[in-house]
């Protein structure tokens, strides 16, 4: 019966951060729609690579903002020490897989971590493939 809890709870933090990656994917495909109004058609390669940049730190801010959720979760639920929360959380995420074992109790979180970075980093990689499709889109570059 206590699986059911961890997957439950694991489950939710796993939705608090596809909320938190799908306001992102907004915020980062109204971004390019509008500098896409403004680019400069003379140096396209330049302004490509601004949006690209801008983009991808503002997924690269998301992850972050991610495994601190995690890192919430795991100090919540776990012995581990609170300043190995974040470590612990953003080796799971990238699916490096962490030096650290939490509470044995809830160590089902480690898996769904890791299966939700998968997710969101694939996710990402989809936001910036559509940056990178519209923009030389509209600087015809293709």
């Amino acid at each position: 019966m206590y699986l059911h809890g961890q997957f439950f709870f694991g489950a939710f933090v796993s939705l608090l951060c596809v909320v938190v990656q799908a306001f992102a994917t907004v915020l980062v495909l109204r971004m390019t729609r509008k500098a896409g109004r403004h680019l400069p058609r003379r140096h396209p390669v330049p302004a490509l690579t601004a949006l690209m940049a801008i983009g991808g730190t503002l997924l690269t801010a998301t992850h972050f903002v991610e495994v601190g959720i995690w890192s919430l979760a795991y100090a919540a639920v776990s012995e581990t020490r609170l300043q190995d929360t974040y470590y612990l959380a953003f080796a799971n995420f990238t699916t490096l897989g962490a030096s650290i074992d939490p509470n044995a109790d809830w160590r089902l979180l480690g898996p769904m971590s890791a299966a939700n970075g998968m997710l969101l980093f694939g996710w990402s990689t989809a936001v910036l493939f559509a940056v990178l499709s519209r923009t030389m889109a509209v600087l015809r570059l293709r």
